[in-house]
């Protein structure tokens, strides 16, 4: 310093300055040096003014070990010719520092690469500093680099600390916090420098980095075979079917969903009622926006009235999951990043491109971070929630889209796509009876119309996009059972016979009604009403016959004049005991369909043992007798089975024969 400067300024003014420096890092110590936070680097800063102590210690320590370049001499000369650029140039930095190098000057570029080894010209040109650098561009096209000058005094920073290693050290290249302490000062943002490091390492092709240091060096790294590859990458060959592998794969097994189809054709999406809807997934081309031209619901659409060439009939059953058209193209660029750097990594492992192991290391690290970027965006792309709706309009459906985000950042997409269905009310997965009626009233039980088919009003659920759309048939089913438990919303019946209905349920918990068929029956809740009540005079009436005294022929006896009577016949006939006339014991025996059982031992229940069960002094016992017969036999796991939900239902018996 002293051989540079006569006077380097006052000296209050130089302490003033050097502690703003020693503050600001002791104020960020994570991120700088250990050894700025003694007052010893303190007094270096202050020893040292204008120049900051980083300077010399990397052309002592670093630049020193190049052959010919003289320790002493060597410095002076070269920072001679930065100093005389910067005062001519007027720079009003606080210190000279490595980022303030000006690198641009072709003086001092040739000094600087006079002791280094051929090519590092268009290194610097290109890549480290100048008006036509990669630095000079990233600075240009974002403010908060810019008013800084970001990028280019990290990449001089960079070029001052890593320039002079050998390429043959088992350590190179520069600590981040050592090029944060030749590029920052104080009053900047730290954040601003560590983003445009980053930046830096996704653009340059002779910037290195690995674990925590970074290096220049005249060899380009495998940057620019990367952008090389990603431009050959067949959109439809290549990157879809990575997008759709990546996608499929961020779904779970454990859903209400029937299916989960991605970038499926209309034709192979079955058209069935399922054990639950359908979640379709859209492809990339068919992107949710905001505008007025929405490729989603055009998609959407096609399929949801279409299987292939064929009409779709379960409408009702299709949920959608579309991408968002702003974070598209940039999945798409990242996909062709990942598909590149994976293809390197595997050219290098079989020999076919000729690289070293760093190059191999740097390779896989390139790769496994552009998955986690590419993994990271296919969840932020997938993340519209899309259901089509009917509403009327002037008595005539009108087909309606509504969507909805779902959370990127939900730990189980699945899950998330559920519960957002749920609270939408998109998707039903409790139904109150209450709701099942008014569905009724509405659609069906109108006008003098008394019962409607259960099995088609649930497959119109199926159908109509007006209707409620049901997570499955067994929500159905449930809303059923709760219904007829009480006598305020409907009845039901396993079927007809003329204007008898079979298998009649109306306020009676059954607790399962069976498996519903083409016979299965709603019944207005006001004629379920009228029928139930009928039904209660026929049994009165049948127990007044039942009850009927028993009567005799007429030639049994006669009566005389005094009232007495006297048999016609033998002295020894008698008149029988009416009591006794009455049988005292039922035996029944009844063949079930197995498929039926259900809901014909409820029958059962309700038009033979409560008529038993009524009377006072009854005694009533059922025995339920099961025979299954096999050719092929039972294998272990079903009788196994079998036997435990035997023991815990009490059977008397339940055995295998051979």
């Amino acid at each position: 310093r002293r051989r540079l400067f006569e006077n380097p300024g006052d000296r209050a003014e130089v302490e003033g300055i050097s502690r703003q420096f020693s503050d600001f890092y002791r104020k960020h110590a994570e991120k700088f040096p250990l050894e700025t936070q003694s007052n010893e680097y303190f007094e270096r800063l202050t020893r040292s003014y204008p120049i900051h102590p980083e300077i010399f210690d990397r052309l002592y320590e670093d630049w020193s070990t190049l052959e010919k370049f003289q320790r002493t001499r060597g410095v002076l000369q070269y920072m001679a010719i930065v100093i005389h650029r910067l005062w001519n140039t007027d720079n009003r930095d606080a210190l000279i520092m490595p980022g303030t190098l000006p690198l641009d000057d072709s003086n001092v570029r040739t000094k600087s690469i006079h002791y280094l080894p051929q090519g590092w010209e268009p290194v610097i040109e290109r890549e480290i500093d100048g008006s036509h650098s990669v630095p000079f561009e990233i600075d240009g096209h974002d403010t908060r680099f810019g008013s800084v000058q970001a990028a280019r005094r990290t990449t001089r920073t960079v070029f001052l600390g890593s320039a002079p290693a050998a390429a043959n050290q088992a350590v190179r290249g520069i600590q981040a916090e050592r090029i944060l302490l030749g590029a920052v000062q104080p009053g900047q943002t730290v954040g601003v420098f560590e983003d445009v490091l980053k930046r830096l390492c996704d653009r340059l092709h002779y910037l290195y980095s690995e674990q925590d240091r970074y290096w220049f060096d005249t060899r380009p790294n495998l940057r620019r075979e990367m952008e090389s590859r990603k431009q050959n990458i067949s959109d439809r060959d290549e990157l879809q079917i990575l997008i759709k592998s990546r996608v499929t794969r961020v779904f779970g097994r454990n859903h209400h969903f029937g299916g989960i189809h991605v970038f499926t054709p209309s034709v192979d999406i079955p058209d069935d009622y399922g054990t639950g809807p359908r979640l379709v997934v859209l492809p990339t081309h068919a992107a949710y926006s905001r505008g007025e031209n929405n490729p989603a619901f055009t998609d959407a659409e096609k399929i949801l009235y279409n299987r292939g060439d064929q009409p779709r009939q379960k409408q009702n059953r299709l949920i959608f999951l579309a991408p968002d058209f702003d974070v598209v193209s940039r999945l798409k660029e990242q996909g062709r990043i990942y598909l590149a750097w994976d293809s390197i990594v595997t050219d290098i492992e079989n020999g076919t491109l000729n690289q070293d192991i760093s190059h191999l290391n740097q390779a896989k690290r390139s790769r496994d971070h552009s998955e986690q970027s590419l993994n990271q965006l296919i969840r932020e792309t997938w993340k519209w929630l899309i259901a089509p709706l009917e509403d009327f309009i002037k008595g005539k459906p009108q087909l309606v889209w509504e969507a909805v985000q779902v959370s990127p950042s939900a730990p189980n997409l699945i899950q998330a796509i559920e519960d957002k269905l749920r609270e939408e009310e998109w998707l039903v997965y409790e139904w109150s009876p209450i709701h099942l009626r008014n569905l009724l009233k509405q659609w069906y039980l109108k006008d003098d119309t008394k019962d409607v088919g259960a099995l088609k009003v649930w497959q119109d659920t199926c159908h109509y996009l007006y209707l409620p759309r049901l997570v499955n048939d067994q929500v159905f089913l449930n809303a059923i059972v709760k219904g007829i438990e009480t006598e305020d919303y409907f009845g039901f019946a396993a079927g007809k016979d003329g204007e008898r209905y079979l298998g009649f349920a109306f306020a009676f918990g059954s607790g399962n009604i069976g498996v519903l068929d083409e016979s299965s029956l709603f019944i207005d809740r006001e004629a379920a009403i009228v029928y139930r009540d009928s039904l209660k005079r026929d049994r009165a009436n049948q127990k007044e016959r039942n009850h009927t005294d028993t009567t005799f022929p007429a030639d049994m006896e006669e009566m005389d004049d005094k009232g007495e009577s006297s048999a016609s016949g033998s002295d020894d006939v008698s008149i029988p005991d009416k009591a006794s006339s009455f049988k005292k014991q039922f035996y029944g025996t009844v063949s079930l369909d197995p498929i039926r059982a259900k809901m014909d031992f409820a029958t059962i229940i309700d038009e033979v043992v409560q008529q038993f069960t009524a009377k006072l002094g009854v005694d009533v016992k059922i025995s339920v007798e099961i025979q299954a017969q096999s050719k092929e036999g039972f294998d272990e796991a079903l009788q196994r089975a079998i036997k435990e939900n035997c023991n815990v239902l009490k059977f008397l018996t339940s055995e295998f024969e051979y």
